[in-house]
């Protein structure tokens, strides 16, 4: 059975006869600009995609180890070193800030008037926080002047 003749339809096949007649191909310049243009967004993307693969690696690394060994011994002990052989400037001496009034002043730990003798502290024997190794210089921080615990 034949179909009936259909405007609609006969419209649309005349503009798809007029649509391939002028149809072109696109200029090759402007092929390769677009696939150079796409090449360096999926280089982009891979490069940021790969940066954030190794942040994440490093956090989570860095979420997972441990922070520091809770005894801080060392295995070996370590031996004497040698002095060096430039010479270190010295130190200049500390200076204490001046006060106006001697009678009111209050008495500071760790500091001395004119003429009396330095308060010495016994020597401590291991008593610091856990962690800390008993092969620690004095002579990195000032004694604590806190009763003990």
């Amino acid at each position: 059975m034949p179909e009936p003749h259909d405007l609609l339809r006969s419209l649309f096949q005349e503009a798809a006869s007029t649509g391939q007649s002028r149809a072109r191909c696109a200029p090759v310049a402007l092929v390769a600009r677009r696939g150079e243009r796409l090449r360096r967004r999926r280089i982009a993307a891979l490069a940021a995609g790969a940066c954030l693969v190794f942040a994440g690696t490093g956090a989570a690394a860095a979420a997972l180890l441990p922070g520091s060994p809770s005894n801080g011994v060392p295995a070996v002990t370590p031996s004497p070193s040698r002095p060096s052989a430039t010479p270190k400037p010295p130190k200049p001496a500390p200076t204490t800030p001046r006060s106006t009034s001697s009678a009111t002043s209050t008495p500071v730990p760790g500091r001395t008037t004119p003429g009396t003798p330095p308060a010495t502290a016994p020597p401590r024997t291991g008593q610091g926080a856990p962690g800390t190794s008993a092969t620690a210089t004095h002579g990195t921080s000032p004694p604590s002047t806190a009763p003990p615990r």
